[in-house]
């Protein structure tokens, strides 16, 4: 997972480990030293399917930390540029984000309002297995979720989406296909408010995310809805794409957490870190395989030093 990007940073540090160790011995370390790696280590990175304005910013981040620094002798070289991409990689992205039912049961009391997510996606990203995951994953803490079948466009969406209430064993609340989908999710609202239910999965329509009727009405789902928070699925596998469309979801709905899937097929690791630096927006979660339970919180830190670190012998003691 992530492969390419480690390989690229670890490319990184040994060039820049090369470029600035005489001048590191000698005196500050110079702009006119590392110049020319910078600009490799850019095109490194936006191989790994690094947006190019956010490889653009690491590598003008990591440059203003090492111009003018002088590298301590008690510190190996390539452990102390390592410290420093860490530092720079995790300002960029950002600290990860809550977990949804346990917030959801954190917040929960009765005859008060449910917490409310919406899902926000274009089709095919595995938004709805992602809702599905997070069902699961509330069902283990104790809090019985309700699914809203909002998605009254694209046929077979409420009978995908009602297979995995069936299988999950929770309530699901759906309308006609063609029926305004944010009356779905106001009675599964007003639904789970009836029965003491804590959390309300809003699935939603995925048409193009360029659709300008589709942001219209995602934008009423979460007027009328009034979410918690608005969660962005958004598949690895496809890359830079996977930047547009945080970009325009965010722009034409908002966008407060995304969840990266096809997490364990990415080789190349750019799309998770480009989303986030783009919107400056945590990720959730990461999906890691087909089953309910292939979900993890996303750790930011964990995931700076995989990428960093990889297996440096310095990688524990970070």
């Amino acid at each position: 997972m992530f492969g390419k990007l480690r390989s690229a940073l670890s490319r990184a540090v040994s060039s820049l480990a090369r470029s600035v160790r005489e001048a590191a011995a000698l005196r500050e370390i110079k702009l006119s030293d590392i110049e020319d790696v910078m600009e490799e280590i850019k095109l490194e990175l936006i191989e790994a399917e690094v947006a190019y304005d956010v490889a653009e910013e690491i590598v003008e981040r990591l440059a203003g930390r090492l111009v003018g620094s002088k590298i301590p002798r008690s510190v190996k070289l390539e452990d102390h540029i390592r410290s420093v991409l860490a530092e720079v990689i995790y300002e960029v992205l950002g600290e990860g984000g809550l977990d949804i039912p346990e917030e959801a049961r954190a917040r929960c009391s009765p005859g008060g309002r449910p917490y409310v997510v919406v899902f926000l996606g274009v089709n095919g990203v595995g938004k709805t297995t992602s809702i599905a995951k997070i069902a699961y994953r509330a069902k283990r803490l104790g809090v019985t979720p309700v699914l809203a079948a909002a998605d009254t466009f694209r046929a077979g969406a409420q009978e995908q989406l009602a297979y995995h209430a069936e299988r999950l064993g929770v309530p699901i609340i759906t309308g006609r296909y063609g029926s305004d989908p944010a009356s779905v999710a106001y009675d599964a609202i007003e639904y789970a408010k009836a029965r003491n239910h804590c959390l309300v999965l809003v699935d939603t329509a995925g048409r193009m995310h360029t659709d300008y009727d589709l942001m219209g009405e995602l934008r009423k789902i979460v007027r009328v809805s009034k979410p918690d928070l608005r969660v962005l699925v958004v598949d690895a596998l496809t890359g830079n794409d996977a930047v547009e469309q945080a970009r325009m979801f965010n722009e034409g709905v908002g966008v407060d957490g995304v969840i990266i899937t096809k997490a364990d097929a990415d080789v190349k690791g750019g799309a998770a870190l480009s989303v986030a630096a783009t919107i400056r927006k945590p990720i959730l979660y990461l999906g890691v395989g087909q089953g309910y339970e292939d979900l993890e919180v996303f750790d930011a830190r964990e995931f700076v030093k995989k990428i960093v670190w990889g297996n440096s012998s310095q990688e524990g003691k970070r």
